[in-house]
């Protein structure tokens, strides 16, 4: 019989919608129960495509016994954490001081009045290496709430503290500065697998963020080892068994050093922030291999991951007939029964081995280059592409016939606007009609099933109705209409832009804690008012808000938007020094602010639209680049553009920093060399 969860939008909560426990989705009627009870609460958050928490499920939650126990001592919550961030952040925040760590299945013990006292990450069904049985970690829980209710109350009133302390007024904390910069640069560097690429040992994360803001200070400085890190990293993940080798798209992470072995869920954040870095990196480099994994990225999101309303889907998940990456790994027998005779020529490609690397089966990878494999076989380089076009296609085709992981449908704000970054950048760089039309459809879809007015909604599903929004998704969707209308030129994308931006201020930034909050003014009134500046998985909301402030402040010269910016990054200055891997994409923040934007306005004339300059402009790396396009006249148009007049009936070209700007020109050569040197070699 179904519980109470089978009436909710999120396919996770209805994953557990058969349990025996008698779940309780987020709400007053739970903690009603809670208090009239007097037992405290069990929240288990997770998410769809979350390997261990299915294990948890399976073992547990499934589990008649373990759900009788469950449902006598405790009144039991589930929480998706996509849905609902700032439970996932208020919570976290308490298991990781805790315990000192954090992870999901995130498991926590609340009071009645929500208070945590106790939490956890997955627990096992049995007493496993110092780890206690879920059973009697909840009887343990339990006893401590009847028998020591005191205990109880010192630690709720002990987080109470942290809470309080990290509401706190943010104040600068560091110098915000050239040398900063470098230094985090440094650090980063010193973190650097120089044999395997990418940063630490095991597990592996693609940390495209840090990527990113090492791109633009490789290139603003000639620093080779930083732009080699960059491109090194990006390959080797590119050529390893995390990047889907015949579908495309990147998994969550390596369980390994050297990225062959992913954990198989594929999240649309990932793949927009990796995508976005691989169109300025081919922009960059000009590799074509570089640029090709970027189109399978971009090619598997429009096929796979996007619905035929509108939008891109939140995740793939890593199981399959109930093991990790099934779907995903082969046997030489199972390539012969698909290829035949190519059996082989696919096997040395994608290294798959009697032996494998996984249960006896292989995680497909690029095993060695396709100029290695023409002369292999001694055959010419067109016909093994050819070839191995073909063997790409026929072994999805024959993947398609296994059983899929499930896909997790809902469309979340915050990633879809992302994707809508990346899918711009990519029209526009590429010069992509394909990608600009996805990247407009993404935008009529977000603006017309989930915004309200002016406001961001957190996710939609068919059938389902929306979640309030966050701070993230109402800064992600801005930032992307701004990279859109840098794409489109069109003044109804940079009005949509600026809407959302004069709301973010309106409803979630407050002038006496000088920060922004993650949850709006009008949110339901929790523990506390969550306020995270490290950038996770995805970027600090905190962060693309202030992105989104300093591309509208160059575009309609807004200082207002400008003294947020500049106060928050200097908030975030010391610990983005001390540990940057956890501030990448504020560090990129902290670029723009500390070297300026690269302002570029291209004044079209009447007989000329300006595209050779604005193919100038698409063919040069600006890591900083705020690109206006009009003709000056527009009701629409940026104070970037007003004021300026094409000369001698050409389209004209103006690149400022600051306040200082360069002769204005028409020549696409003059404008690439002015672009070059508003980039590149900075002196301090």
């Amino acid at each position: 019989m179904p519980n109470r969860l089978n009436v909710e939008s999120s396919p996770y909560l209805r994953q557990h919608d058969r349990n025996p426990v008698d779940w309780y989705p987020w709400g007053d009627e739970a903690f009603a129960d809670a208090r009239a009870t007097d037992r405290p609460i069990l929240l288990s958050i997770g998410y769809a495509a979350c390997h261990w928490c299915h294990v948890m499920a399976h073992e547990s939650f499934e589990n008649p016994e373990t759900a009788a126990v469950m449902n006598r001592l405790f009144v039991n919550v589930k929480v998706d954490r996509e849905e609902r961030p700032d439970l996932d952040a208020i919570y976290m925040q308490a298991v990781q001081s805790m315990t000192g760590r954090g992870g999901w299945p995130m498991t926590v013990f609340l009071t009645p009045d929500g208070e945590p006292f106790y939490g956890g990450t997955y627990f096992p069904p049995v007493d496993v290496q110092g780890i206690p049985s879920f059973t009697r970690l909840m009887q343990s829980v339990a006893s401590a709430w009847a028998t020591r209710r005191e205990a109880v109350n010192a630690t709720a009133s002990t987080l109470r503290e942290l809470y309080a302390n990290a509401s706190a007024p943010l104040t600068v904390s560091g110098d915000l500065d050239a040398a900063t910069l470098r230094r985090s640069a440094s650090a980063l560097l010193g973190l650097y697998d120089t044999d395997a690429h990418g940063f630490g040992t095991a597990p592996k994360f693609p940390h495209a963020m840090a990527l990113d803001f090492l791109l633009r200070h490789g290139m603003r400085y000639a620093d080779r080892a930083a732009l080699d890190a960059v491109t090194e990293t990006f390959l080797a993940m590119a050529r390893g068994g995390i990047f889907d080798q015949i579908a495309g798209g990147f998994a969550r992470y390596a369980t390994d050093r050297a990225w062959i072995i992913p954990h198989f869920e594929k999240m649309l954040y990932d793949n927009a922030l990796l995508a976005r870095l691989g169109v300025h990196l081919a922009q960059c480099t000009g590799s074509a291999e570089i640029e090709r994994i970027t189109h399978d990225v971009l090619t598997w999101v429009m096929r796979e991951m996007t619905g035929p309303e509108g939008g891109c889907y939140s995740s793939i998940d890593a199981d399959s007939e109930g093991v990790e990456g099934r779907c995903y790994v082969w046997t030489p027998a199972e390539l012969r029964e698909v290829l035949g005779d190519e059996a082989d020529l696919a096997a040395q490609a994608y290294g798959v081995t009697a032996a494998g690397n996984v249960d006896g089966r292989s995680v497909l990878v690029a095993a060695m280059s396709i100029n290695f494999v023409a002369a292999r076989q001694e055959r010419p380089l067109a016909e093994i592409e050819a070839r191995m076009e073909s063997i790409r296609a026929r072994l999805l085709a024959a993947r398609l016939l296994r059983e899929q992981p499930n896909t997790d449908r809902k469309r979340i704000g915050a990633w879809n606007g992302l994707m809508l970054s990346a899918f711009a950048d990519a029209a526009r760089i590429f010069d992509n009609t394909r990608y600009l039309e996805a990247a407009e459809r993404l935008a009529d879809f977000l603006m017309g099933r989930l915004c309200r007015e002016d406001r961001v909604a957190r996710s939609w599903i068919e059938g389902g109705s929306l979640h309030a929004g966050f701070l993230e998704d109402q800064a992600a969707v801005a930032a992307g209409l701004v990279a859109l209308y840098a794409a489109n030129g069109s003044g109804e994308t940079l009005d949509r832009a600026r809407a959302l931006t004069r709301a973010m201020v309106r409803d979630f930034w407050d002038e006496d804690a000088m920060s922004f909050y993650d949850t709006p003014r009008d949110h339901d009134a929790l523990i506390t008012r969550p306020r995270e500046l490290t950038d996770n998985a995805t970027p600090s909301a905190s962060a693309l808000a202030c992105d989104v402030l300093l591309q509208i402040a160059s575009l309609d010269d807004e200082p207002a938007y400008r003294r947020i910016a500049h106060h928050l990054t200097g908030a975030v200055a010391g610990p983005m020094r001390e540990h940057p891997i956890g501030y990448g994409y504020w560090l990129g923040i902290a670029d723009r602010i500390v070297h300026g934007a690269v302002e570029v306005a291209v004044v079209r004339a009447p007989d000329d639209p300006g595209i050779a300059l604005l193919t100038a402009v698409r063919q040069t790396y600006v890591p900083n680049l705020v690109l206006a396009q009009g003709t000056g006249s527009e009701s629409h148009a940026p104070a970037l553009l007003r004021n300026r007049a094409p000369a001698d009936g050409r389209a004209t070209a103006f690149v400022c920093r600051g306040t200082t700007c360069d002769l204005p020109t028409w020549d696409p050569s003059q404008l690439a060399q002015q672009l070059r040197g508003a980039t590149r070699f900075v002196a301090d």
